[in-house]
């Protein structure tokens, strides 16, 4: 009977009459819960009646059916306490899926009870206020903008092949690589185990086993009854081998796996990456497993990152799709002018683009030299058009295919799996679109943008700035010391608090990203203002408690009777280390009461560069005490 279950209704296939017969014929189907996204990226999730929604579903989609408190989720500084009312608004232009849950069987049906998840807008005082708005309205602005500049250029520079006037409809395409871990409750596994095995490569592309296996093969097929058409699921680079127990059964699991599904539009890619976390989280829990998205859950070993694909189509007159960023000629041409232009305005914007990918202290710690993660603003398009660019250690990277032009888009690197993926696409394109008018209105050919965009730092170009690189086919980590690379492509934030500080300093950047009303400047204000306080508050009450445990489990292990000098040495610079960090005294104060201090003072500069010697003298504490611990010989 289960075979019988709804999973999808896809948008605009029933009208409201059918939908109504279709949920009254699959009794299981209990409730309904309206999804909206804060500026965060969280969803909302309730539960109301089926039969509530089926008779009111007018209501529903006119914002007047559900209302939820908004200073419960994160809306800083537009839905406050004295001003917290929320209403929620259907999306009928997206994909609704069913949410089973198969640990609670319907007793009439047999059936597990099944949850209407409908993705919702959010809005406040008549204005809509959340991530997904974000996304669809601004997209409109975009599609307006691109069809007003072919109408008023029949030929661009690379689209030889097409007619300005015959674009009827502009298509944006985006797809994103989950990446996680995935490991046994309450099992940790050493960082010098993991590392070596990161570095023999004995992971990648291995073989799954076991309840992994199992996991990834159920949750797979899930994502293909939700239509998410998933194309490969793997071992990524991170991880170690299980042991077996006296069962018989893997035991010890600890590994980094990754999982990939279609395209599709923007909007809706955005709705299918929530509903994959979702989808994976509950297939390994099903298995005894725990999930973790987090970017960088291990400090010291392969993070894991969303690398978001983005692209831009035409649809002509005669039903044709056409790739836009495609030139006539792959052979001859990386690009079309507006593929140049689109990687061009994502680069030049990326310092204000950046605060809305890496908004947290977990994000930033995946973003470092030596684990492929990108921390320069810099492309690559390969050193010729006929061999396509796999250069891995840029931000934002070229994919195409000389024999299929569709496939041209760019894979943005940076984004992780709690990235808020709706914002992150937005500010992509909003970047992009103001690359593209620039190269478009230049009228240059597909050469000078190609020069424009590989010109050296101190040489003048018409819309990039003078003293940057863009462009490199070099290893930007081997091939660049940390000087030349900031230098070069500008040097990249270390905290939450001096990425936020961008949108004050680029302020001319800033409006890029709010023109057109969608992204509006109190939004950018409140996306900031929640970001500042979760980097407040975790630094506070998670990380410097967790240094404090790291501190005072580093405890002496010598005996005075047989310690060495390199003992003795190493527990010198242990204790002052531990000291320096969590001990304060009259004259002077520990670095985490220092940092504590600073931001009840708000001096969040001082707060932010503790926060980076902090982090500093930790892993240097760390790396010491495995030394000093490992030279311990215990005699019975």
């Amino acid at each position: 009977m289960i075979k019988d279950l709804v999973y999808v209704i896809p948008a605009g296939k029933f009208n409201k009459d059918e939908l109504k017969s279709l949920l009254n014929n699959h009794p299981e189907i209990k409730f309904a819960s309206l999804v909206g996204i804060d500026l965060a990226g969280n969803d909302t999730d309730e539960k109301i009646p089926i039969q509530i929604f089926t008779k009111d579903m007018d209501d529903f989609f006119n914002g007047n059916a559900v209302q939820t408190d908004g200073s419960s989720v994160v809306l800083t500084g537009i839905a406050t306490l004295n001003n917290a009312k929320l209403d929620m608004l259907a999306d009928g232009s997206v994909n609704w899926i069913v949410d089973y849950n198969y640990e609670h069987i319907d007793e009439e049906t047999g059936k597990p009870v099944g949850t209407l998840r409908i993705p919702a807008f959010l809005v406040h005082n008549g204005l809509r206020v959340d991530s997904r708005s974000i996304l669809a309205q601004s997209l409109e602005y975009i599609k307006a903008e691109l069809k007003e500049l072919f109408q008023k250029n029949d030929k661009i520079a690379g689209l030889d092949h097409i007619n300005g006037a015959d674009v009827e409809d502009i298509i944006f395409t985006a797809a994103t690589e989950l990446e996680f871990w995935v490991k046994t409750p309450a099992n940790k596994a050493e960082v010098e185990e993991l590392s070596a095995s990161q570095v023999l490569q004995e992971q990648y592309w291995q073989r799954t086993r076991g309840n992994v296996r199992t996991a990834m093969e159920q949750a797979i097929i899930t994502m293909s009854k939700y239509g998410l058409e998933p194309e490969m699921g793997h071992k990524e680079v991170g991880g170690v081998k299980a042991t077996i127990d006296e069962t018989g059964h893997l035991n010890h699991v600890m590994e980094q796996l990754e999982i990939d599904w279609k395209f599709s539009n923007a909007l809706q890619c955005a709705d299918n990456e929530l509903l994959a976390r979702i989808i994976v989280k509950e297939a390994f829990r099903a298995n005894g497993l725990e999930v973790t998205f987090k970017a960088k859950p291990i400090i010291g070993v392969a993070g894991s990152g969303e690398h978001t694909h983005v692209g831009i189509a035409a649809k002509l007159k005669s039903g044709k799709i056409i790739n836009l960023f495609a030139p006539t000629d792959m052979r001859k041409a990386f690009l079309s002018a507006i593929g140049y232009g689109a990687i061009m305005g994502l680069l030049k914007h990326y310092e204000v683009i950046n605060p809305f990918i890496s908004s947290t202290n977990d994000s930033l710690n995946r973003l470092k030299p030596g684990f492929e993660a990108p921390v320069c603003i810099v492309t690559s398009l390969g050193h010729n058009p006929s061999v396509p660019s796999r250069n891995r250690t840029i931000l934002a990277g070229l994919v195409r295919d000389v024999n299929n032009p569709m496939a041209t888009r760019f894979e943005v690197r940076s984004p992780n799996p709690y990235t808020n993926t709706y914002i992150a696409i937005t500010a992509f394109y909003m970047g992009m679109l103001d690359g593209i008018k620039a190269a478009v209105n230049s009228g240059k050919s597909l050469e000078e943008l190609d020069t424009e965009l590989s010109k050296d730092a101190g040489q003048q170009g018409f819309y990039l700035e003078t003293d940057r690189a863009y462009r490199s086919e070099h290893d930007v980590f081997d091939d660049y010391s940390e000087e030349e690379r900031n230098r070069l492509f500008g040097k990249p934030p270390a905290t939450v608090w001096e990425n936020m500080q961008n949108i004050s300093n680029y302020p001319d950047k800033v409006k890029t990203m709010t023109t057109g009303g969608a992204f509006r400047p109190e939004l950018v204000k409140a996306f900031v203002a929640g970001a500042l306080v979760r980097w407040k508050t975790e630094l506070l009450n998670r990380i410097i408690p967790e240094n404090l445990d790291i501190v005072k489990e580093a405890k002496p292990l010598h005996d005075a009777d047989f310690a060495s000098d390199l003992d003795l040495s190493n527990w010198e610079k242990i204790n002052a280390l531990r000291l320096c960090l969590a001990k304060d005294c009259f004259s002077q104060k520990s670095m985490f009461t220092r940092i504590k201090d600073a931001i009840q003072a708000g001096d969040y500069d001082t707060a932010s560069q503790l926060q980076i010697e902090m982090s500093d003298k930790v892993n240097e504490l760390k790396l010491l005490y495995r030394q000093y611990e490992k030279n311990m010989i215990h005699i019975c």
